[in-house]
């Protein structure tokens, strides 16, 4: 009997070691995020959120930025970072980049419950341009090719509505990122630009507003995509089961254990998250296929 209470504390002992055995091969974790802003101010946003993961999962994290959206896909491809939050379109891209080799785990829930944004066209709201039959011969500018509302979603559904992107505009340039998109709609440089909002009161123009960079009532959406299913935050499929629920779970609660980190890193006061729900990969499946469609529509051309 005695032998065999001491090899069960033996065992419960180790358990605690065990349960924690990936922090030996992961001492830093990279956790990447996409360019919808600027570099700095990206990296302004998430730094508390870095501080708030460091103190949950006791290791050193580090977020990593890119140029491109394809940049943070790419580090992923090559297993240089081990989360990301991505888009939708761009979870896709990382999906077959790597044959399956991501999985997502949490989307964003907003505080009516919804899971969902909408991709929209922009203009200058004294243009006169309020739609996308007066777009025609313009030069309209998408975000990134990565980019869910930026250009896959918006692409996709102006060719299905009849307003073949590459014929009805001018030009199609990519801007390089949401904010800069828009910027360049309201400095002069596009006639029109694709970005995103969650409602009226959220998304880039508000976020823009907010931040000082452009007036309120000087960018106006003119058009709106059907509802897009929020990106995800992801994880390489080769990573340890422990660490990836332990950043699942850390995410999860961000809202209630660090309020600060979480309001600066969606936003500000005035976003309208209130936090995550668990997904799967069956609910991007679509965006996978739309991705396919467009680049059959690119090699065709």
């Amino acid at each position: 009997m005695r032998l065999l209470l001491t090899t069960a504390l033996a065992t419960l002992v180790a358990l605690p070691a065990l349960a924690e055995g990936w922090k030996d091969d992961y001492k830093v974790i990279k956790f990447g995020i996409l360019s919808g802003e600027n570099e700095k101010d990206r990296i302004q946003r998430y730094t508390p959120f870095e501080k708030y993961l460091e103190k949950e999962l006791g290791v050193d994290v580090e977020i990593f930025t890119a140029g491109s959206y394809d940049g943070v896909i790419q580090a992923m491809a090559a297993d240089q970072i081990e989360f990301a939050f991505f888009g939708s379109s761009s979870y896709a891209a990382a999906y077959t980049e790597t044959n399956g080799g991501v999985k997502p785990l949490l989307t964003r829930q907003q505080k009516d419950g919804s899971t969902g944004y909408y991709s929209i066209v922009v203009t200058r709201c004294d243009s006169g341009l309020t739609s996308l039959d007066d777009l025609k011969g313009k030069v309209h500018a998408f975000a990134d090719p990565d980019s869910t509302s930026g250009y896959a979603v918006p692409y996709f559904n102006m060719a299905k509505q009849g307003y073949e992107p590459k014929e009805h505009f001018k030009a199609i340039p990519f801007s390089g990122s949401h904010e800069a998109g828009v910027q360049g709609v309201v400095n002069g440089t596009f006639d029109s630009a694709s970005t995103y909002m969650t409602n009226e009161t959220s998304g880039v123009i508000a976020r823009m507003v907010s931040k000082g960079m452009i007036d309120e009532g000087v960018a106006c959406p003119i058009w709106k995509s059907p509802e897009i299913t929020s990106g995800p935050l992801a994880a390489r499929t080769n990573l340890p089961d422990d660490l990836v629920e332990a950043m699942t779970a850390a995410v999860e609660t961000v809202p209630e254990k660090d309020h600060n980190a979480f309001v600066e890193m969606t936003g500000g006061e005035s976003s309208t998250q209130k936090g995550w729900v668990r997904v799967d990969h069956e609910r991007y499946q679509w965006i996978v296929d739309m991705r396919d469609w467009l680049k059959k529509q690119r090699r065709s051309s």
